[in-house]
């Protein structure tokens, strides 16, 4: 073309837990069968939606306003639910209707997070990364990532003095993304470790976005914070939504909450902005809205959601006993979430090891597909070609260390304890040699 129309960020949008299924769609049509742990779909593994949900949503079928457009911002009457949420727990911080917007999914608030802003402006985030939020922040840039460390030594929690030393050196970030739960790793931050990166924000002038889509997921013993209770004073978004709490991921359905707004004139109108773009796609999904008052507000959600978290922790239990003695790999127990990461020690993995895969032809394509990749990667693809189970390469969550993510959602009890005893087989196998 006379111009050229590709965004000079448009080279930075990768998403390894979806692009690895393209090759295990390949390893597939060789004969292989597939055991997906590379997504965290509760349905798709075979979590069933709870009855009293389902009636729920069955009712709101009968309103006929589910069918139609809502507020461009979300349904006022969840909004407005919502908001009271926010300031009976905030303890401080206090939010209106106004402050909360809905998107399709959290994917497409996070799009639109980055997407508005000013692109000298940067975000700084984890390492391991979240593939959504860390594409969407090197896309918006033009340039890679700007990542901070989450130290496998001590549980995945982040290292407060990396985040302030990247602060401190690089004016061009605007903004800390913190995860808590976090994904890949699972990790549940304590208050004394967002107290500091709090001070941070206050010291450099900088907000917070927070990713809380698994805060509801949190395992016994860990802290269960939301955004507002640690706040305090800082402008931030808090990113939510219900599909991995009801669970419903095909409703596209997450919302920000905007804390802080009136503290910061630039900040206000940015929040502006992304309302402003929302009026020009009318309005989110409508009858998963409406539901969340239903479904928040019914006296047996507290008792669903810890039901959850406890099934959870109970086969992150049975995966750390998978691994417990391996001498290769640091597998630390998340603190909520669903998925689990193994981490493989330093000089334990190289270009020569293997699995044995019987069929000729799918060792072949494996075989042509390692060359040159990561070390971690070059495992993913033989333990996929040698059992058929998908996971994905901790190096694709912009990370320097070498290991693997894979979920504890598989509902059916002998097929868990299948993979979990599979990869810790393959691992002794493959780094054994």
């Amino acid at each position: 073309m006379r111009r050229s129309i590709v965004h000079e960020g448009a080279g930075n949008l990768s998403y390894e837990i979806r692009e690895i299924v393209a090759v295990a769609r390949e390893i597939r049509a060789l004969g292989r069968e597939i055991i997906w742990e590379n997504i965290g779909d509760p349905i798709e593994k075979g979590e069933a939606l709870s009855p009293w949900i389902k009636e729920i949503l069955q009712e709101l079928l009968e309103v006929p306003a589910s069918y139609g457009y809502c507020d461009s911002a979300g349904v006022i009457e969840t909004r407005d639910f919502l908001a009271g949420q926010v300031n009976e727990r905030s303890g401080g911080v206090q939010i209106t209707p106004d402050d909360l917007l809905f998107f399709n999914g959290i994917g497409d608030a996070v799009a639109r997070v980055y997407g508005f802003l000013k692109r000298e402006a940067r975000i700084l985030g984890p390492s391991p990364a979240y593939s959504t939020h860390s594409s969407a922040e090197a896309a918006h840039s033009g340039y890679s990532h700007l990542t901070y460390e989450l130290d496998p030594l001590n549980g995945w929690m982040p290292d407060v003095k990396d985040i302030r030393l990247k602060v401190k050196y690089n004016d061009s970030i605007a903004g800390i993304l913190i995860l808590t739960p976090d994904n890949p790793t699972g990790a549940v931050y304590p208050r004394e470790i967002l107290d500091e990166i709090v001070k941070i924000a206050q010291e450099f002038d900088l907000f917070i976005i927070t990713d809380e889509i698994y805060a509801h997921i949190v395992y016994e013993g860990y802290p269960r914070l939301h955004t507002s209770q640690w706040i305090q004073d800082v402008p931030a978004i808090a990113m939510r939504g219900i599909s991995k709490e009801y669970p419903w991921p095909g409703s596209r359905c997450g919302w920000l909450e905007v804390l802080n707004r009136g503290r910061d004139a630039n900040f206000s109108t940015y929040v502006e902005s992304l309302l402003a773009a929302k009026r020009l796609e009318v309005c989110s999904t409508t009858l998963p809205q409406m539901s969340i008052p239903r479904v928040f507000g019914d006296e047996r959600y507290p008792a669903h959601l810890a039901t959850r978290a406890a099934m959870f922790s109970e086969r992150a239990d049975k995966a750390c006993a998978a691994f417990d003695g391996c001498e290769y790999v640091i597998a630390n127990k998340p603190g909520g979430a669903f998925y689990y990461t193994v981490m493989f020690k330093g000089g334990i993995l190289n270009d020569h090891q293997s699995l044995e895969i019987d069929d000729p032809r799918i060792k072949t394509r494996i075989e042509e597909l390692v060359q040159g990749v990561s070390p971690d990667k070059r495992f993913v693809y033989y333990l996929m070609g040698a059992t058929g189970i998908v996971v994905v390469p901790l190096t694709g969550f912009q990370c320097n260390h070498a290991g693997f993510r894979f979920t504890l959602l598989e509902s059916n009890q002998k097929k868990r304890s299948y993979i979990f005893q599979t990869i810790r087989a393959a691992i002794d196998t493959y780094c054994g040699q």
